[in-house]
């Protein structure tokens, strides 16, 4: 059997905090890559789409990338960390002002998978022809 391997996809900076994407995140941890975006394309959270987003991009690095089979790509690692934070204030009564925290997100995705089966070389079907020709002479 062939050896499995892993590859990565970093989102940084998410206008979302952390706590919610990790909710959407726990929905789809372990899975494989294919339910998990069936899963996350009918969860309704705002967190979804770029739990999603990160998903399809590790898919697309290992198939394209790194020559993994697309039906095989499992998700071994989905976390999330919390990003830098924009320390705001909002107006308030009497001339005060009340601060608060935008919060960010990163996530980060690694799936696992099995290379493709390697095609046969070209060289290989090109003798075939002249086999045949033998035979008819």
């Amino acid at each position: 059997m062939a050896d499995s391997f892993t590859v990565r996809a970093n989102i940084k900076g998410i206008d979302l905090a952390p706590r919610k994407v990790a909710i959407v995140a726990d929905l789809v941890r372990g899975r494989s890559v294919a339910d998990a975006l069936v899963i996350l394309d009918h969860t309704p959270r705002r967190s979804a789409r770029p739990v999603a987003k990160a998903i399809a991009s590790a898919q697309s690095n290992a198939v394209n990338n790194h020559g993994l089979d697309a039906k095989s790509l499992v998700i071994s690692t989905l976390s999330v960390s919390a990003g830098p934070r924009l320390k705001r204030f909002k107006p308030h009564m009497r001339g005060m002002a009340l601060p608060f925290q935008k919060k960010t997100s990163h996530i980060l995705v690694e799936v696992t998978g099995v290379e493709k089966p390697k095609k046969k070389p070209a060289a290989a079907k090109a003798e075939k022809p002249a086999a045949k020709e033998e035979k008819e002479a």
